[in-house]
């Protein structure tokens, strides 16, 4: 065959595009348990962070987690887990899930020097992208523990600087307050005022604006569960299941 001739530099070319998809796809494939797996990682990562735990090296990052995190389940608006299995908020993805009409509740259950931590994944939006993140609430159910905040796109400096240690850091002892069957949240503002409320990041209205909603948002549907957690409870001498779960 004419390697000048048209037939030739097509069929060479067909035949090149068919052998280097046939490479990346087969590389791709390869590599797939690889990426998913150190998706899971930075996910534990991140839970690990809203209990002020680090792995010591990558390849223990899943062993320091199963150290940490005791079980994982979910439960219902009412408090009542309904389900145990294995993973099962673990593979909640929270991107997707806050968009159902129904949401699922992951909780994620810690051990901390021998207290028990509840972690609660959160999802929302910033200025320029989603934002997400893990709250850890004390076993009374009226503080937080700790708590861990991330982003894709928020501007660095500014909105960028939920993800640092300085602006999480306010988050810690923070009281959760319920009211006829509600949580209250402490509230994300400029110049916070009182012991209650957070300083929000300087210079970052609308990044802070979309933590203080998600955050409020997404803590919601657990008023129930926290409520029957060791003190939690508002009301005096009362069923905290049939009562402050309501």
């Amino acid at each position: 065959m004419n390697k000048n001739s048209n037939t030739y530099q097509i069929l060479y070319a067909a035949i090149m595009v068919i052998v280097v998809g046939a490479v990346l796809a087969l590389v791709a494939t390869s590599l797939k348990p690889r990426q998913q797996e150190n998706i899971a990682n930075d996910t534990r990562k991140q839970i690990l962070s809203a209990i002020h735990q680090t792995a010591p090296a990558d390849d223990q990052v899943e062993a320091t987690f199963n150290k940490f995190i005791v079980r994982d389940y979910l439960v219902d608006t009412t408090g009542a887990i309904v389900d145990t299995t294995r993973n099962c908020a673990f593979d909640v993805n929270m991107k997707t899930n806050v968009k159902e009409a129904q949401p699922k509740l992951p909780v994620f259950e810690a051990r901390v020097d021998g207290a028990t931590k509840y972690i609660i994944p959160m999802y929302g939006a910033g200025l320029w992208g989603p934002i997400w993140g893990y709250v850890a609430i004390n076993d009374d159910g009226h503080t937080i523990y700790g708590a861990y905040f991330s982003h894709s796109s928020e501007t660095p400096g500014l909105g960028a600087e939920i993800e640092n240690a300085p602006f999480q850091d306010r988050f810690k002892d923070k009281s959760l307050r319920y009211e006829n069957g509600a949580v209250v949240a402490p509230s994300v503002m400029k110049k916070a005022a009182n012991g209650d409320e957070i300083d929000a990041v300087t210079g970052a209205t609308i990044t802070s604006k979309g933590v203080d909603a998600m955050f409020k948002k997404c803590l919601a549907p657990y008023a129930a569960f926290l409520a029957t957690k060791g003190g939690a409870c508002d009301k005096p001498a009362c069923d905290k299941q049939s009562e402050c779960g309501k």
